[in-house]
């Protein structure tokens, strides 16, 4: 049992010292050993990751049977508050990067070193496990599966905050089976939050950060068992902050947190949990180095100064209560049924300027506001320097004028909407959110027997469906009276309407415009699990399948494309199924290998099928289930002093799809035309190793290092197609239909633009009798690239608009242009510590952290940009000083702190 809550533990290891015989713990925390045991004077180990290991001297006489009853054991003191590493999951899942949403969020609360490691000290250079999107892992809350299936995350935002009722976790790595799914590549997490589970008492939080926010309060109370079997959990929480370490990132978040169970019997209880947590949150700009350049890596171009205050335009706000009801059912004491339902609604919307407000004049559109961005390509010093080289001073001015200021006007905006509807005009600029507002129910069951003392069977079947409601709605016309709703780019009158059905209309704040649809989505997944349990080899084996279906219903029959934007398009279905098994070799306590296989069909996520939902049914071409293709090997060390595992592993992803909005130049026309950008087909390849060990040197000191090691590249030439909406200016570019096919994307072995493939770890732990601790850790990263644009890999890179072969075309020139850029690698020092005191039935604990001690300087990601789209209009800005297009960069953060105070009862 766990020391602090009697709670029972599951898959303890227990062994006997020096004899080749181990068993697990099960789900209530009993172990036996029947055959083969040792007679006479033996000594017992007792262990679990993250716990301390004990050993019990015993013993054991031939012929009676030895009890042993109420065994407890305390988590590892650096671990006991792993509070801070789902603290920190939560806070850096704030930034506005491209791959934000994907960092090892999932795995705060794992309780392996290398785990550990990578969720703590690798999360802030955007460090992905095995390079694998967030999308391949499975999170769960008391069963039910968390993860969108718009783009097949985990939104964390929708628990954050509530700390302290999210510590039972239960994880397994890779392919190594779960009880409540098929799970993932990368495994599954499973959060229980029922309050049986949770420690009884109180807790009350304080922290500081200047990372995402400033300041933190957390009050949490578990009620323990009461009079009629009722237990329950609150907890109340708060974030806020007006600026994280990037410039005008205001953070507001609120959390609340409601269990209830009810024991009704020894075979059934009942729990039901509400979990509110809405926050809004600034985002941060991806600049190019110029940008970065003359500001500094805290510059974000997002907002502007207004009556004194920074307002920042780019808001990212998420309201998304969720309910769930569980049931469960203890047939005996070898079968279990959980059964769940699920249900969450609510809002997600990200907030920007609009610029393309328009006033009609004899049936032709006007003209809207300039693009208010700071960082427009026209305001910058590049632009005038390479358009007007014969007069630098208009370069310098812009130099000047981005230096004192290069930040949103809203000044201007505002001045210009109240000029236009003083003279009877629409606002030229609004600032409008992107909404996505979903409702969605999922049920499932879930079964395990054990059939006897080696065999163990989970079964379960899982239904969700999903209605998505996406529109744009006016949030402010920034001191005007109604904005114009139509496409100031396109040719004709009915081709600018958003709405056909609806021409020329104006709207104000609060009413939908631009685009309007739904989306419905329907799966069922079944699976179902045998694991095998022996003295020295256990195996498994899991089988699943699923069907998925999606329609799209359009609200508004866009005039680029009436005939297919109206009412409800064609339904799309996908099945998928997996299968994966494994062993587990134990060639005693000490020496443990492992290995896992796997193969998974999955249906393509919402957000790869179709080509631009917002305006059309259109779907990708070929679209096709994605298949993947994993396993991995494992030698596990387990002695008293050392800790360690090497694991290697490879997978393989056919069959992706991925879907780009942009501007490009050089598509086959004189001018930048808006297109979507088709890659299909995709095959991409994932291999490396990983070591993670520690070393426990004295009974104060442990030692540790971790190793992540990996290739990440495209593993194949996809299709690269192009759409944009059927108008004179597309078919002059040689579009048909709004359609342009560029046959292949050259992409093969280009490296995969996802964070440090190769990140090294080494630091120690310094643990005081006196209840104190404190531990260091320097992280090395290399092998980060930009993320390449496929549509310059194509064949339109060295293409005319004529279609013939650039003539000035320099191959060796070429492919230094092409060559993938790849960052410089970096070291990041990081410090913890912390102190508790136990003050009569008090607990007072104090934890802190220094995330990159000597303020280094770093690049944990960037793009290129599209705009360059051929071999031309690339070269020409290449030969610059500084290229108007250049790359886009995500930079680290310098140092920063994080304080917790936190007192329990």
């Amino acid at each position: 049992m766990d020391a602090a809550t009697f709670l029972a533990i599951e898959n303890v290891v227990i062994s006997f010292e020096g004899v080749p015989l181990n068993t697990l713990t099960d789900s209530v925390g009993v172990f036996r050993f029947t055959k083969n045991v040792p007679l006479g004077t033996q000594t017992l180990r007792v262990y679990k990751d993250g716990f301390v290991t004990k050993r019990f001297p015993i013993i054991v006489n031939k012929g009676e049977i030895l009890s042993l009853n109420d065994i407890t054991i305390t988590r590892d003191a650096p671990n006991t508050d792993n509070l801070f590493l789902i603290t920190l999951s939560d806070d850096e899942l704030n930034t506005d990067t491209g791959s934000a949403d994907n960092i090892s969020g999932l795995l705060g609360a794992s309780l392996d070193v290398f785990q550990r490691t990578a969720a703590f000290e690798f999360s802030a250079s955007f460090f992905r496990m095995r390079g694998l999107d967030s999308n391949h892992g499975k999170v769960l809350i008391n069963g039910i599966e968390m993860n969108k299936a718009f783009n097949g995350r985990p939104q964390w935002s929708n628990w954050g905050g509530i700390n302290d009722v999210l510590r039972n976790q239960e994880l397994t790595v890779g392919l190594s089976p779960s009880r409540y799914g098929f799970g993932g590549v990368l495994g599954t997490t499973n959060i229980d939050v029922r309050p049986s589970q949770s420690r009884p008492g109180g807790r009350l939080t304080y922290s500081s950060s200047n990372r995402s926010y400033s300041n933190r309060l957390l009050a949490t109370y578990a009620s323990g068992l009461l009079k009629n079997n009722w237990v329950y959990t609150l907890s109340l929480g708060r974030r806020w902050g007006n600026e994280g370490y990037q410039d005008a990132t205001v953070y507001s978040a609120n959390s609340l947190f409601v269990a209830v169970e009810k024991k009704i019997n020894d075979s059934h209880s009942l729990n039901f949990t509400g979990i509110y947590t809405p926050n809004r949150r600034g985002k941060s700009s991806p600049n190019t180095q110029e940008v970065y350049d003359l500001k500094d890596i805290k510059y974000n171009a997002f907002w502007g100064w207004q009556d004194g205050n920074k307002r920042n335009s780019r808001i990212k706000e998420v309201i998304e209560p969720i309910f769930l009801l569980n049931h469960f059912w203890t047939i005996n004491k070898t079968t279990t049924i959980n059964t769940n339902v699920g249900y969450q609604f609510g809002k997600l919307g990200n907030s920007r300027l609009d610029y393309n407000g328009n006033d009609l004049i004899d049936g032709v559109p006007q003209g809207g506001g300039s693009n208010p961005s700071p960082t427009y390509y026209q305001k910058l010093p590049s632009y005038f320097e390479r358009n007007f080289p014969d007069n630098p001073g208009l370069a310098y001015l812009a130099l000047k004028e981005f230096q004192s200021d290069g930040q949103i006007n809203w000044h201007t905006m505002y001045q210009a909407n109240i000029n236009n509807a003083q003279h009877g005009g629409n606002a030229k600029y609004a600032l409008y959110e992107d909404r996505v507002d979903d409702s969605q129910l999922t049920i499932n069951v879930i079964l395990d027997t054990a059939l006897n003392d080696h065999v163990i069977i989970n079964a379960g079947i899982n239904y969700k469906k999903l209605k998505s409601e996406n529109f744009a709605e006016v949030q402010d016309l920034l001191g005007g009276s109604s904005y114009l709703d139509i496409d100031p780019f396109a040719n004709t009158i009915d081709e600018a309407q958003n709405d056909l059905l609806n021409p020329n209309r104006l709207v104000g704040v609060g009413d939908k415009f631009k685009y309007h649809y739904n989306i419905e989505s329907s799966s069922i997944k079944v699976f179902a699990q045998g694991q095998f349990s022996y003295n020295a080899i256990d195996f498994y084996c899991t089988g699943s399948a699923s069907g998925t279906n999606y329609q799209r219903e359009g609200i508004y029959q866009n005039g680029g494309f009436p005939n297919h934007s109206l009412g409800k398009g064609e339904k799309l279905s996908f099945s998928g199924f997996g299968l994966k098994g494994g062993i587990t070799y134990k060639l005693s306590g000490k020496h443990v290998f492992n290995t896992n296989a796997g193969f998974i069909s999955r249906a393509p996520f919402i957000q790869n099928t179709y080509s631009n939902s917002r305006e059309n049914h259109n779907v990708v071409p070929n679209i096709s289930e994605e298949r993947i293709l994993s396993f991995d090997g494992s030698y596990i060390l387990r002695s008293s002093i050392v800790k360690a595992k090497l694991t290697g592993y490879f997978t393989k992803i056919t069959d992706a799809s991925q879907i780009a909005f942009y501007f490009a130049d050089g598509v086959g026309g004189d001018n930048a035309i808006f297109v979507q950008e088709i890659l299909q087909g995709i095959d991409k390849k994932y291999f490396g190793a990983e070591l993670g060990i520690e070393a426990q040197l004295t009974s104060t000191i442990k030692l540790k290092g971790v190793v992540a090691m990996g290739q990440y590249t495209y593993d194949n030439n996809p299709n690269l197609f192009l759409t944009t909406e059927p108008n004179k200016e597309a078919e002059d570019a040689g579009f048909i239909d709004g359609f342009k096919d560029f046959g292949i994307s050259t992409l093969k072995n280009y490296r995969l633009g996802n964070g440090p493939q190769n990140a090294y770890s080494i630091g120690f732990e310094y643990r005081d009798p006196d209840f104190w601790w404190f531990g260091a850790t320097a992280n090395f990263f290399a092998n980060t690239y930009l993320s390449i644009n496929p549509l310059t890999r194509s064949s339109n890179f060295n293409t005319d608009f004529d279609g013939n072969p650039f003539p000035d075309y320099d191959k060796e020139l070429a492919r230094e242009l092409l060559r993938q850029e790849q960052f410089d690698d970096y070291m990041v020092i990081n410090l913890i510590g912390g102190k508790s005191w136990k003050l009569g039935k008090y607990y007072i604990g104090l934890f802190a952290s220094v995330n990159n001690l000597l303020d280094e300087v770093y690049r944990t990601g960037g793009f290129e940009q599209r705009r360059n789209a051929n071999y031309r209009e690339l070269r020409d800005d290449q030969a610059l000083e500084t290229p108007v297009f250049g790359p886009k960069y995500w930079y680290g953060r310098g140092s920063t702190y994080f304080l917790n105070l936190n007192l329990s009862f």
